[in-house]
């Protein structure tokens, strides 16, 4: 009499170790928002001189920041932080109209480092504030970029913080609403928000073009595709960037088995890796390569070397840097001072 052979599990750690391998996405990382952002405050810096003053993180991620303030950055949280006569520059997010008010009151020189964008939702926001739209604002509480476009039209905006929200939204006239987005959400999860105000709505109107930034979408589409295959998905970034977090969720809502968000390779846990024969690898819109690098090197050195890149996207878009730039910056503010 013969027996059946036992069943064998899925993945031992033999048949993991054999097969360990690394899907680098592409695209991932800097967008060009942030590359003009971190540009312009290194410009600055090397331009005029140390100080240069930051309204808030120039764009959400630890490193970026820590590298700046070894430069000479110095990040403030009010306008009202800066001393008179001195330079601030407006992070990628955006700001509302009040804080350039602010910083004329504060006899401030400016640099707008906002990501164009964010410049494009903000000016939308405008029109159909004039046109005397409900504005349906479909963000996170609490964000910089949602508290700058917010500010552009406040009387007209209600921020509806995903799907869970849209059950509280007020209009005066069902018949002339619109929906703007916060750049960086998901782009399921914002689709899914917008059906749900539909629902209400049917009448509602939409932007000329999707607001969900170019970069947030590739990166999304990377990690799905990423997820379908990988056991484990590592994203590079800092928690308290948007799209960052994001990629974590899309990972998990692709398949993948398991998905972190670390600022650096060092807060890898070892145990992830157990039983994991694919690891995803990719990177917030926010992060320097160099990160994603040190990532590789880290499970390089617990044998998962080989990497095949995961190609979704190429981007070939540029932002021309701020035109404050082209200024003498530091006359302009000691003028200020002496009116």
């Amino acid at each position: 009499m013969t027996s059946s052979p036992s069943p064998t599990p899925a993945t031992t750690p033999g048949e993991a170790a054999s097969r360990r391998r690394v899907l680098l996405a592409a695209p991932r990382g800097y967008c060009a928002g942030v590359d003009r952002a971190v540009i312009a405050v290194e410009k600055a810096l090397e331009q005029y001189g140390a100080p240069v003053y930051v309204r808030h993180e120039i764009v959400h991620n630890k490193y970026v920041v820590k590298t700046l303030e070894k430069k000479g950055a110095i990040f403030v949280e009010e306008t009202e932080e800066v001393p008179e006569g001195n330079i601030v520059i407006f992070s990628a997010h955006g700001v509302a109209p009040v804080v350039h008010d602010e910083a004329k009151r504060g006899k401030l020189a400016t640099i707008d480092a906002t990501c164009p964008l964010v410049t494009k939702v903000h000016k939308e926001a405008v029109r159909y504030a004039k046109e005397d739209y409900d504005i349906l604002l479909i963000g996170h509480e609490g964000h910089e970029e949602v508290i700058g476009t917010s500010g552009e039209a406040p009387e007209h905006i209600t921020l509806v913080d995903g799907p869970k929200d849209v059950a509280n939204v007020e209009v005066r006239d069902p018949d002339k609403v619109v929906w703007l987005s916060q750049t960086t959400l998901s782009v399921d999860e914002t689709m899914e928000t917008v059906d749900a105000l539909k629902g209400r709505y049917p009448n509602l109107l939409s932007p000329p073009s999707d607001d969900i930034c170019y970069a947030t979408q590739n990166r999304q589409i990377a990690v799905k595709q990423m997820g379908a295959e990988a056991d484990l998905v590592i994203v590079v970034g800092s928690k308290n960037s948007s799209n960052s977090v994001r990629l974590v969720e899309v990972a998990l809502g692709a398949g993948a088995r398991d998905a972190h968000l670390v600022d650096y390779a060092e807060e890898i846990d070892e145990a992830w890796l157990e039983g994991v024969g694919t690891v995803g690898v990719t990177s917030g819109a926010s992060v320097p390569d160099v990160l994603v690098h040190g990532v590789l090197d880290w499970l390089a050195a617990r044998g998962y070397e080989d990497v095949e890149t995961l190609t979704a996207a190429e981007e070939s878009i540029h932002f021309s840097l701020p035109k404050e730039l082209r200024r003498d910056l530091r006359a302009e503010a000691k003028a200020a001072t002496e009116d």
